[in-house]
């Protein structure tokens, strides 16, 4: 779905010039439900959850967002039913070759965050080529959180500076948060301004649970097949008319 120039204006001068926050995050949850309220097979709610992210991706670029990170599969879908987890891994291919020509042509790139020895050998490949591609795009960042879960990213952040204190490469009183931030799978990349989750539960769900300590959050009620670009729109709305202390007085 396209904005209308107006849109993006209005939505970058709302709140005295505010301009739109830098990293939005979203948990896109309801795909299964979406389907079963239509009495479908959870795959095509899943495949039209592929379509929201094609429209939310074009929103979030043409809205000046520089980046995006999009919850697509966590350690714990791992558990799901055999036949379901190859559906999301066919459906991932698929976004991967049909998407990507599109999202070069348009200054986006993307990057992996999660485990990739868990993921199929031949998506691997398919990853790797396409964040070597889009490298040296600047208009908007796609993070896809693949294989994720927050625990396990700081469990490895842990073990990579155990490792290094334990070969002398490095003191414990060295130890702080920039040093574990650049032991993290999104190293580089800055934490969210704005974490969105759909389909009205409330919680992260294991997701960028360092990255999002200060971040706000809010709760959509919608599933995900049904969030647009509009339904963006009024969360970053909702975000400029917060205060935001980072644990400072409220004057």
């Amino acid at each position: 779905m396209a904005l209308a120039a107006q849109d993006t204006a209005s939505l970058a001068a709302h709140g005295s010039g505010n301009p739109p926050p830098r990293h939005v995050a979203i948990i896109m949850d309801g795909n299964g439900r979406w389907a079963k309220a239509r009495s479908l097979p959870r795959n095509l709610g899943h495949r039209q959850g592929v379509d929201t992210v094609r429209d939310i991706v074009r929103a979030s670029r043409d809205f000046g967002i520089e980046y995006l990170t999009l919850y697509a599969f966590s350690t714990e879908n791992w558990k799901r039913p055999a036949a379901e987890v190859a559906g999301l891994m066919d459906l991932l291919r698929l976004f991967i070759r049909r998407e990507l020509d599109e999202l070069h042509r348009n200054g986006v790139r993307i990057r992996m965050i999660g485990d990739r020895s868990r993921l199929a050998v031949d998506i691997v490949p398919m990853i790797e080529e396409a964040e070597a591609r889009t490298a040296g795009n600047q208009r908007l960042t796609l993070v896809l959180a693949l294989s994720y879960g927050g625990q396990d990213e700081i469990v490895m952040a842990t073990r990579r500076i155990a490792e290094a204190v334990a070969a002398g490469q490095l003191k414990p009183e060295q130890i702080d948060r920039t040093l574990i931030e650049r032991h993290l799978y999104t190293a580089g990349i800055p934490d969210p301004d704005l974490v969105i989750r759909t389909s009205g539960e409330q919680r992260l769900s294991n997701f960028l649970i360092w990255q999002a300590a200060y971040s706000e959050i809010v709760f959509v009620e919608k599933l995900w097949p049904d969030f647009g670009a509009e339904d963006l729109k009024a969360a970053i709305v909702e975000f400029h008319g917060r205060e935001r202390r980072f644990g400072g007085s409220d004057g």
